[in-house]
């Protein structure tokens, strides 16, 4: 098998620290790989996996409607291939999303999650905060979540997984090949989680 090609959705957000940790996964893994800031149809089409990184989630929604990679990526998904949503992301990838302020949203979602998502759920950029959080279902017992303007899950359908919880707000989910999380783990130095996406990878190909 030739290595893996991992990209990281480019459009806004923290982009370049998730190409770190997705690396460093792979170093230490000892896997073979690319990773790759992946913007244009044409870049996703050739992927294995695809990291949607936390940002703006209405930003990177219509950016990546306009260019056509949205649609790529729906496309992508559907065939299985593995993706991991942080944030924003996570927000990109469900079915429905409310803000806990100005309510129903009305922005691009790739409608693969089963969930109803709260955005800013925590609070806006000065109530973010650090704690230490558990994942045990997917052997990540400890990880010290980082929360910036962070959405939660409100609701979960029957297919999806709960990895984690914080003060009973859902914060991690897992559904088929999608992971989404609330928090920031390209932002703790901790590579865990990204080694278990990256493994996910591996197990498609």
């Amino acid at each position: 098998m030739t290595g893996l090609n991992i990209g990281i959705l480019a459009v806004q957000g923290d982009v370049l620290e998730n190409v770190i940790a997705t690396k460093m996964s792979l170093d230490e893994l000892g896997m073979d790989g690319v990773v790759n800031e992946v913007k244009t149809p044409e870049q996703i089409n050739d992927l294995d996996g695809l990291i949607i990184p936390g940002g703006e989630s209405t930003v990177i929604g219509t950016l990546s409607l306009v260019n056509g990679s949205l649609k790529k990526i729906k496309e992508k998904i559907a065939n299985g291939m593995p993706v991991f949503g942080i944030c924003a992301g996570l927000i990109l990838l469900s079915k429905k999303a409310k803000d806990r302020v100005v309510g129903e949203m009305d922005q691009p979602l790739l409608d693969f999650l089963d969930v109803k998502i709260e955005r800013n759920a925590f609070g806006r950029q000065r109530d973010s905060f650090e704690s230490e959080i558990s994942m045990e279902k997917i052997g990540i017992p400890k990880f010290r979540g980082v929360f910036i303007r962070a959405p939660s899950i409100m609701e979960a359908g029957k297919d999806v997984e709960v990895l984690s919880k914080f003060n009973e707000k859902i914060i991690a989910i897992k559904q088929g090949n999608i992971i989404g999380t609330s928090f920031h783990p390209e932002l703790t130095g901790d590579l865990s989680l990204h080694k278990y996406f990256v493994n996910l990878i591996k197990k498609k190909n």
